[in-house]
């Protein structure tokens, strides 16, 4: 029996009151359903990953991409979704909540909202316009279940004030986000610090390649891990270093490498 948006929504809610989650990130249908299979509790959506599987560049994709991305993740397996939803796919608040309203719309338990503008001379949203943003995110999600999420990028962008990124995301959580994100932070103080910010409400941190294990992440009072594009990229990884042998040397050795035909079918049958 499927489980209904409203239970996923209800589920994914109660994640978020104790302990620390992690939320991987698929990149498609496929590997939605293998990583319902290994028995995670819930799961988000790449933007990045997403974008290079219909062969564009990240934040490359429409609103309509994107919807049509997120409705088909949810169809596919039992467990809730979080968007990664960039930046509402506009810049004024009012198009960011019709926006988000068809996101809401696609049956995802959550969705982010990011405050980059996109432009590297200009990095981030004035602060009002970004609140504004938030606020306008928050009425579009209204009573139905799903958890809004407000994401400072100031480090991804190269500027580490911390205090402005903490500024920031209290200024969010006032605004109606109820889990506050800040990619880019790597060190225990800056976690910590910021995590003490924005308490009571749950903090999202993005792990890579390195980084804190989901004890030490939680000993931090983390409430939930997520990992970006790391699984697609690791993904990519296999297939490039497989198609270059074979490109450049015309041998297969790393098709050897591959993960058995006989278990995907089982996985998937």
């Amino acid at each position: 029996m499927a489980v209904s948006t409203e239970q996923k929504r209800a589920t994914f809610r109660k994640l978020h009151d104790s302990g620390c989650f992690v939320l991987p990130n698929p990149w498609d249908v496929g590997s939605a359903k293998a990583l319902q299979r290994l028995g995670f509790k819930a799961l988000a959506s790449t933007s990045a990953g997403f974008a290079w599987s219909i062969g564009k560049a990240d934040n490359q994709v429409t609103v309509d991409d994107a919807c049509d991305h997120l409705a088909a993740l949810c169809n596919a397996v039992d467990l809730p979704v979080n968007a990664d939803f960039e930046g509402g796919f506009a810049r004024e608040p009012d198009q960011v909540a019709a926006n988000v309203a068809r996101g809401v719309a696609t049956g995802i338990a959550g969705l982010s909202i990011e405050d980059s503008t996109g432009d590297k001379a200009a990095s981030l949203y004035e602060r009002a316009l970004a609140v504004e943003r938030i606020r306008a995110a928050r009425k579009a999600v209204g009573d139905s279940g799903a958890v809004l999420v407000g994401r400072c990028e100031a480090f991804l962008w190269g500027s580490t004030d911390l205090k402005m990124v903490i500024d920031r995301l209290t200024a969010y959580a006032e605004a109606g986000a109820d889990c506050l994100y800040a990619p880019g932070l790597k060190s225990k103080e800056h976690i910590a610090e910021v995590v003490k910010a924005v308490q009571p409400k749950p903090f999202n941190l993005l792990i890579g390649a390195t980084g804190l294990s989901v004890a030490q992440a939680a000993d931090l009072g983390v409430r939930r891990i997520s990992v970006g594009g790391s699984l697609a990229r690791t993904a990519w990884a296999g297939f490039m270093k497989a198609s270059r042998e074979i490109a450049e040397q015309g041998t297969f050795t790393e098709l050897g490498t591959g993960y058995p035909g006989g278990e995907l079918n089982k996985m998937f049958g």
